[in-house]
């Protein structure tokens, strides 16, 4: 099921299934940030300040599309497969972190998506919207890389898939760095009790910038109970058939990297009720960096990436 309703004043477009009581919504006027996700009635996401400070500070909530990179750039100015990026150049500007490094891209809540299929099934429905990067001068003089940008939610039971096409439209390889930021809370479960599996092997060592170092080192994250501990953590993504777990109260989300995620980001703060489970593409500051793990996708050619989000009854 497909219907539309408003959040803050903005239209949102929501997806529906019934039986399990999922219900997905999304704003393509703000982003085409997921603002929310419901299982019988609960919302799961973190809003923190919320859709209308998120369209009007550039913030961060529910489940929103990072690109043309996510996490840190450790320069404000360089070159990347032949042509030379000027974060600065930006209209909107990108966010800063603590440090005053340019974070999380130009397309939080960024206006221009166009919804392009609306899909209703029984068990929910498909919403796919468009973005025209090269059609936008204030985001082409920062990163003159054009191409197109699409997004498909899919909620089917149980599931709600997002997918991302990056598709080269101009005479340029486009360099692929997006990943997403999805805020997840279990309402009514003390952040404490919150039973969590990070099933990865690799963490990659960042320097006192939170930048990779480059170095990579072993590790296992204990499973169990949150408790007081707290991420800011990047790592190689696990197996796609390996999710990453966030359990408590009788529920159970479940976040897998399907396809095109090779890093993955965990943050759970420690002054807000919230854990992050972040599908990337490429390693924070991969743009700047370089080298072989940064994809070019070639002109004419898409890169496509997508992760999925299972609620159910545990």
């Amino acid at each position: 099921m497909i219907g539309e309703r408003t959040v803050d004043g903005f239209r949102a477009v929501t997806l529906s299934a019934p039986q399990p009581g999922v219900e997905a919504t999304f704003v393509p006027g703000g982003g085409m940030v997921g603002c929310s996700l419901r299982h019988r009635g609960d919302e799961l996401l973190g809003q923190r300040g919320g859709l209308a400070r998120y369209v009007a500070a550039r913030s961060t909530m529910g489940i929103p599309l990072l690109h043309p990179w996510a996490n840190r750039l450790g320069a404000r100015r360089f070159e990347v497969a032949g042509r030379e990026v000027d974060v600065d150049a930006a209209s909107p500007p990108a966010a800063e972190d603590p440090n005053g490094l340019p974070i999380h891209g130009f397309m939080s809540a960024a206006p221009g998506w166009r919804v392009s299929r609306r899909d209703p099934t029984g068990e929910g429905g498909t919403l796919t919207a468009d973005f025209d990067f090269a059609a936008d001068a204030g985001l082409m003089r920062a990163f003159p890389f054009p191409h197109e940008l699409t997004i498909e939610a899919s909620l089917a039971g149980p599931t709600l898939t997002i997918a991302t096409t990056v598709r080269a439209s101009g005479d340029a390889a486009v360099p692929i760095s997006f990943g997403y930021h999805p805020y997840f809370r279990l309402p009514g479960v003390g952040r404490y009790d919150w039973e969590i599996e990070i099933p990865v092997r690799q963490r990659l060592a960042l320097d006192d910038r939170m930048l990779p170092t480059g170095e990579r080192e072993e590790v296992e994250v204990p499973g169990g109970p949150l408790g007081s501990r707290t991420f800011d953590d990047a790592y190689v993504a696990p197996s796609v058939s390996v999710p990453f777990t966030v359990a408590g109260g009788g529920r159970r989300i479940a976040v897998a990297f399907d396809s095109g995620f090779p890093y993955a980001q965990v943050y759970a703060p420690a002054d807000d009720d919230v854990i992050a489970l972040e599908p990337m593409t490429a390693a924070a500051n991969a743009l700047v960096a370089g080298g072989p793990d940064l994809t070019l996708t070639e002109p004419g050619e898409s890169y496509r990436a997508s992760f999925s989000v299972t609620v159910t009854d545990s």
